[in-house]
């Protein structure tokens, strides 16, 4: 049988825990060169160990537009030309309006929107023709929830950046595609600050709110990636593709 992504060079920022990590395992395992990023250089080398197939981490904050440029350097030199890239490093954080701080805002925004911006831009001398590029949205970039207004717009403003890219990158027949997932069994909740009782209370509340009434796997959001990522999906750009269990349309 043939592996979907043999020889391809694949990049995954936060690659080092949940869905990331989820992503880049499928990758290795479909054949892919595989690069993942994070901000934890001891989280990043047991994440290299489990996902084998002489994959390379790199640490990198995708707050910081300075990393960008060392961090493609180094997957130029290690594989060549990247074919795959995976924009997925993110972070959640829930404040009421009365209480959202602009600190709060700039985080929020540094890393889900511009940090995405700049993972692209710097990305572009460095793609291969006819590359895909993964955006990682979410489902709720089409609700309103209480409590979540700078984090969901934040997911909002990069659905857009992918209708922008893809009709910028299509000369060089680059696709740019989201995959907005909804709530999926990851620790990503304690990853970024909730309390292991309030990260329990998230996870109940998404489960409870789609149709399928349970939370998604990663093996099972990886398959989306794979999609997009190989030439499955070829006639695909500028589009989203929502994996949520129902959440987005109840």
């Amino acid at each position: 049988m043939s592996l979907k992504l043999e020889n391809k060079v694949a990049v995954i920022t936060g690659g080092n825990s949940g869905i990331g990590l989820g992503v880049a395992k499928l990758f290795a395992n479909q054949g892919a060169k595989v690069t993942i990023t994070g901000r934890n250089a001891s989280t990043i080398e047991k994440a290299v160990l489990e996902i084998g197939s002489g994959s390379v981490g790199v640490v990198s904050n995708v707050a910081d537009v300075k990393s960008f440029v060392p961090l493609y350097e180094k997957v130029a030199e290690t594989f060549g030309k990247i074919d795959v890239l995976v924009v997925n490093a993110g972070i959640i954080l829930m404040t009421p309006l009365e209480e959202t701080s602009e600190e709060v805002f700039d985080q929020i925004t540094n890393i889900n929107y511009k940090g995405v911006f700049f993972t692209v831009q710097k990305a572009h001398p460095f793609l291969n023709e006819g590359a895909s590029i993964i955006i990682t949205s979410s489902t709720v970039a089409d609700k309103g929830i209480p409590g979540s207004a700078v984090y969901t717009s934040s997911k909002a403003a990069e659905r857009n950046l992918v209708r922008s890219f893809a009709t910028e990158l299509a000369a060089r027949k680059i696709r740019v595609n989201a995959l907005s997932p909804g709530a999926i069994e990851t620790p990503i909740f304690e990853k970024n600050g909730f309390s292991q009782e309030a990260a329990l209370g998230m996870n109940d509340f998404f489960a409870g709110a789609v149709a399928l009434k349970r939370l998604g796997t990663v093996d099972e959001i990886a398959k989306g990636y794979l999609f997009l990522a190989s030439e499955d999906s070829s006639y695909m750009t500028g589009a989203d593709l929502v994996i949520d269990g129902g959440f987005r349309d109840l």
